[in-house]
Order: structure tokens, then C-alpha cells, then sequence
């Protein structure tokens, strides 16, 4: 991906997950709430997002996000998104929100 942060910061074998990796990870790791992912070897994190509307950071310590390699159109991407109550990977929120993302190596 030409603007992969992960790839542009620490070379050409990082990436950011594809939307089936995170899909995977979240099903087969049997996460239904911010427990899986912390506990995880991942150890991922409630960072919150940046509000749409004026850019305040959001949901810190309540729900964490993170960006796919997969987008929805130029605007919008798919993510993983965990709370105390549920953790998913869903279709379409803003790219503006600047979620987190989790590089991986190839």
C-alpha cells in the first residue's frame, strides 16, 4: 500500500492487518470484550478516536479502534472495535476519527 504508515515508518516488511486478519483474530481469539484483546499477545489497548465533528480524543479508556489495510472508499475504512461489552470488525467509519492502527511483519 502506497501510503501504509507502518511500511513508511519501519520499512517494507510492516504492514497494517488486512480486514480478514483482524476478522480472524477477533473469532478464532473468542473476544467479547476488551479482555481478549488485552490479554492477548497483541496487549491491545482502549486509545479512544478522534471526534469527527472537532478532533477531541474520544472513548479513551472505554473503546479501542483499529484501522484494516481495507477501505471502504477514499473517506471511510473498516476496523476492529472493542468495548467491555463486545468486540467486532465493521465496515465504514471516517478515516478523519484516526483510530489506532497495529503494524505486523511480514
Amino acid at each position: 500500500m502506497v501510503n501504509d504508515p507502518c511500511n513508511l515508518e519501519l520499512g517494507t516488511q510492516w504492514r497494517i492487518p488486512t480486514y480478514t486478519e483482524w476478522y480472524n483474530v477477533d473469532n478464532y481469539g473468542g473476544w467479547t470484550n476488551w479482555n481478549g484483546p488485552w490479554s492477548s499477545g497483541l496487549k491491545l489497548h482502549t486509545a479512544g478516536y478522534f471526534s469527527y465533528s472537532d478532533g477531541s480524543l474520544e472513548g479513551r479508556g472505554v473503546i479501542g479502534t483499529y484501522w484494516n489495510s481495507t477501505q471502504v472508499n477514499t473517506i471511510m475504512g473498516y476496523y476492529l472495535a472493542f468495548t467491555t461489552s463486545f468486540s467486532s470488525v465493521y465496515s465504514g467509519d471516517y478515516k478523519a476519527r484516526g483510530f489506532s492502527i497495529r503494524c505486523v511483519k511480514e
